[in-house]
Formats: C-alpha cells, structure tokens, sequence
C-alpha cells in the first residue's frame, strides 16, 4: 500500500502552478484582442478615391443599368440605311427586266413596229431561253422529242449570225445580243408548233403556214438588228440568213 500511495504522488506531480495557469490566461486574451482588432480593420469600408467614377450614380439619372437609350438621331443619319434603301432591286441587278422583256415581245409580234435601238441592244437571255424551252415543250406535246436539236441548232445559229454581223457591221456585235434577239424572234415559230399539236402541217396549208412564220422570224430578227446596229439599207442582207436558220426550226416543226 505505501508503493501504491507512493506511485500516486509522482504521477500526479507536475510543474504547473497557478502563476503559470494566469499567465497562459494573459496570454490567450492578448491573441484574442489581436484578432479583434484586425477582424475591426477588414470590416473598414474602402475610402471613395477607390470606386471608379462611372460606378457612382448620379441623383438626376431615370434609366436602367446595362440598357443603353436609342439615339433616333443617330439612325436617321446612318449612311449604311440610305445606300440600303437606294439600291436596286435583285431583279434588275440579275439583268432581267420585266418591261424591256415585254417591249421586245411586242416588237417581235408586230414587224411593222420600229424597234428601239436602245433596248434591244442588250444581252437579255431570259425571254430565248423561256421561247426556247416553250418550242421544245410544244414539239414534245406533239409527239417530238426534239429538245436537243433546238439547243443545238439555236447554239449553232448564233455563232454563224454572229461572225456575219461583226464582218458586215462597222460597230460590231457581242454574242449575246446576237441570242437575245435571235430568240425572242423565235415566238412566231412557238405559235406555228403549238399548231402543229391540233393538226397535221403536211400539206398546202401547212407549207404556207410556215412560209408565212419564217418570212415573220426573219423580218422582225433583221428589223432589230438594223436598229441595233446602225446598219440603214442592209435589212435584206440580214434577213437572208436569218430566214435560212428560221427555216430549220420549221422543218422540225413540220416533219
């Protein structure tokens, strides 16, 4: 029993006294003051030298953050707007004109009409090329398949007129006006086609008929090109070949 009482004294003998335990204490609350006093100074507001001066909103401003106001002003005199508003429409920047388009018709329907010289000197592929295709579309209703010798013979036809034109003329003349004129004249010859689809053209009537559509081609293609051209004087000079190339769409026709 004396070594257990013995025992129980050493293990509880420490170093630690009351003065030790008061100075710890001092010690605690001068850490705790410490951090008192740097948590005071974070929570300092920042001095106003620091806020960016368009931050700071002024009394008199009614309007919303992030929503700029419209400057009418500023899109009534954009340049970008009036060079919108004054451009062409797409029509016309293609180069198709519905108005010169039925003009030539006209033109080409009535051969007695003077053409302008103006306006058929243009390099207008839209009126051939629905002609063109209004041709095949008939010979086909009346039975012909016949689609390639028009695109051939139209394709072949315009190169022949077109180095005749340029060795007669002392202006010369561009391929493309030479189609559009030799197509929209190909209206008189869709008319005798689309007669071919009710009956048959193998006999007097029709030889006349044909005849009577080629010496149309061939007056009205001529007419345009003297107007075009300036070429006074020369009109059966013109109409010569032209009535040759005429003449083959009407054997198609026909037979």
């Amino acid at each position: 029993m004396s070594n257990l009482a013995q025992f129980d004294s050493d293990f509880y003998q420490s170093n630690f006294t009351i003065d030790n335990q008061e100075q710890s204490g001092d010690d605690s609350n001068a850490y705790g003051n410490l951090y008192v006093s740097r948590k005071q100074a974070g929570e300092q507001p920042q001095p106003a030298s620091f806020v960016p001066p368009e931050m700071l909103m002024s009394p008199g401003y009614a309007g919303q953050f992030f929503q700029p106001a419209s400057n009418s002003d500023y899109y009534s005199q954009s340049p970008y707007i009036d060079s919108f508003d004054e451009e062409p429409p797409l029509l016309e920047e293609l180069g198709i004109h519905f108005d010169h388009i039925w003009q030539k018709t006209l033109t080409v329907l009535n051969p007695m009409k003077p053409a302008d010289g103006s306006i058929m000197n243009e390099t207008d592929l839209t009126g051939p090329i629905l002609f063109c295709v209004a041709l095949g579309a008939t010979l086909l209703l009346a039975g012909k398949v016949q689609f390639g010798y028009v695109y051939g013979m139209s394709a072949i036809g315009c190169l022949v007129i077109h180095a005749l034109l340029n060795l007669m003329s002392s202006s010369g003349v561009s391929y493309g006006c030479v189609a559009s004129v030799l197509g929209y004249c190909l209206l008189p010859m869709v008319i005798l086609s689309g007669c071919a689809m009710f009956f048959s053209l193998q006999g007097i009537f029709g030889t006349m008929s044909s005849l009577v559509i080629i010496g149309w081609c061939s007056l009205s293609a001529s007419k345009i090109f003297i107007a075009a051209l300036h070429m006074e004087g020369q009109q059966l000079l013109v109409a010569y070949p032209c009535a040759l190339l005429y003449g083959l769409f009407a054997l198609l026709t026909i037979f």
